[in-house]
């Protein structure tokens, strides 16, 4: 499934780039803080493979605090500016609608708001009037809290019922179905199991009727699985796995993958659209 938006593959799944401007990123580090360094950054992500990029200002890994809502507009508005300027297809990683407003004002294309609009109130009317894709994810609490609420009585039906009433709330306050794209949250609320089982399950988020993307990369769960006598895998030396969950997210109808080094992840979403556009054709 894919969105009606100009400059955006297809014929495949999407990888989106991440740029973190904050200094506490738990993927990497704060490298990027620094506004020049961010939109350079932006732009050898897309020299790289990522169709669009996702600029966020504030840390949501389990357990980060929140950021003051003018220093989130400050690191965020002048990166997406000039990365729009530049021509790149940029999106706004905020759960605050005055972030969102003036990055959309500022040349943002798409919301990517991991709270699905519950944090702002104002935020799902702000993208109904705007009229611009708006990704609601899977989401039960604040970063500080979230590892908090990890009790399912059935972790897959009940995130998807929960996603599903998001949605529901989302069309109702006005946002146009076809601009809708669903999250299932991976490591938000969920344990390294929980993610697994999510994972496995992908088609049944494809099949709420809205475009799908999945938001694995270097995230803690796959630390896990890959770690040794020393630990788990360090956060820079997982991309080969978060490739392997871009191949599957991809084959499992995904509309996109959200990324750090899109690099792996552009090349496995086109093995995959020729083998399925081959499988097709059989």
């Amino acid at each position: 499934m894919t969105l009606p938006l100009a400059g955006l593959p297809q014929d495949r799944c999407v990888v989106m780039g991440v740029v973190n401007v904050t200094p506490d990123s738990f993927s990497d580090g704060g490298r990027w803080f620094d506004p020049g360094a961010a939109v350079e950054h932006g732009l050898e992500l897309v020299r790289h493979g990522a169709d669009l990029v996702d600029v966020g200002g504030e840390s949501t890994r389990p357990g980060a605090l929140p950021v003051d809502r003018d220093e989130e507009l400050r690191r965020v508005v002048p990166v997406v500016r000039r990365l729009a300027d530049a021509g790149v297809l940029v999106s706004v990683d905020t759960m605050w609608s005055a972030t969102a407003e003036q990055a959309l004002e500022a040349g943002a294309a798409i919301v990517n708001d991991v709270s699905g609009g519950r944090a702002d109130e104002r935020m799902i009317p702000l993208v109904a009037q705007a009229d611009v894709p708006f990704v609601v994810m899977h989401w039960r609490a604040h970063s500080p809290q979230m590892q908090q609420h990890t009790q399912y009585d059935d972790v897959l039906e009940d995130v998807l019922a929960e996603l599903a009433a998001q949605v529901r709330a989302v069309l109702d306050a006005g946002v146009a179905p076809e601009r809708v794209v669903v999250d299932p949250g991976l490591g938000f609320s969920k344990t390294g199991d929980q993610n697994w089982t999510l994972l496995a399950h992908l088609r049944r988020f494809a099949a709420l009727g809205h475009p799908l993307l999945v938001a694995a990369s270097r995230k803690g769960f796959l630390g896990s699985l890959l770690a040794d006598e020393h630990g788990p895998r360090p956060v820079m030396e997982r991309e080969d796995a978060t490739a392997a969950i871009s191949t599957i997210s991809a084959m499992a109808g995904a509309w996109g993958v959200r990324v750090h080094d899109p690099r792996r992840s552009a090349d496995a979403v086109r093995v995959v659209a020729r083998l399925r556009a081959e499988a097709a054709h059989a």
